[in-house]
């Protein structure tokens, strides 16, 4: 498959320049940074971003939770990503209000409940892609909510929605999606020809500890994603 084709790779919880270029060589094709993402133990000042974002060698997504639209285009200017992934309750007007003005990607997270499909309402999750998707969005991403504990954290869980399920909403969707949420070296070439997303996103997956990527790890994974026929 060429690197053309083949499924887009997102290193999400990058912190530092090091592990951007980790992330670069072993050949995935973006890096996630977080900013002031209090619920995340991998979340960095506007400064460390900026140092960050220009020290990588390839596209970085910023990751902002539930910030007001005028906090959003200041970070975006002061730190100017390739894309700005909103990790929160944003609405899609706030997106279409970005998206007047953009000077990058806006990515919205849609979050399905870890563990069994049944009190996924799909009609509900649709109707969100949609106006999303009407709002100007350039891609959606599907990622876990773990509801076991209070309050419920968003994202960075490590664990598995239905994948079924999943497959389902992505092959029905208006816009390209990233597939996130408790993917490994181990586990990625099943998530991609099982789902068939546009592209995966994983954090935990590829760290030696919190917050510190693993070469190895990185390498097993981008040479698994290579590998995958379609």
């Amino acid at each position: 498959m060429s690197e053309e084709t083949r499924c887009k790779v997102k290193i999400c919880g990058i912190t530092s320049i090091h592990d951007a270029c980790l992330a670069a060589d072993a050949g995935a094709d973006y890096i996630g940074v977080l900013v002031d993402v209090a619920a995340s133990e991998r979340t960095m000042k506007t400064t460390q971003a900026v140092e960050i974002a220009s020290g990588s060698p390839i596209p970085t997504v910023l990751l902002l939770y539930n910030r007001t639209t005028s906090d959003i285009q200041d970070t975006v200017s002061q730190i100017q990503p390739f894309a700005v992934q909103l990790l929160g309750q944003e609405t899609p007007q706030q997106v279409e209000e970005l998206k007047r003005d953009a000077t990058c990607q806006f990515w919205k997270s849609v979050y399905l409940p870890a563990g069994s499909p049944e009190n996924v309402d799909k009609s509900a999750v649709h109707v969100q892609m949609q106006a999303y998707h009407n709002a100007g969005a350039d891609y959606l991403l599907f990622d876990t909510v773990d509801i076991s504990i209070d309050p419920p954290r968003y994202g960075g869980t490590g664990k598995r929605y239905d994948w079924g399920l999943a497959a389902e909403l992505i092959s029905e969707s208006p816009l390209p999606v990233f597939l996130a949420g408790g993917i490994r070296p181990d586990n990625v070439k099943a998530a991609i020809e099982n789902i068939s997303p546009y592209g995966i996103d994983l954090c935990s997956g590829v760290e030696a500890s919190k917050g510190v990527k693993d070469k190895q790890k990185l390498e097993q994974l981008m040479g698994q994603v290579r590998n995958i026929k379609l």
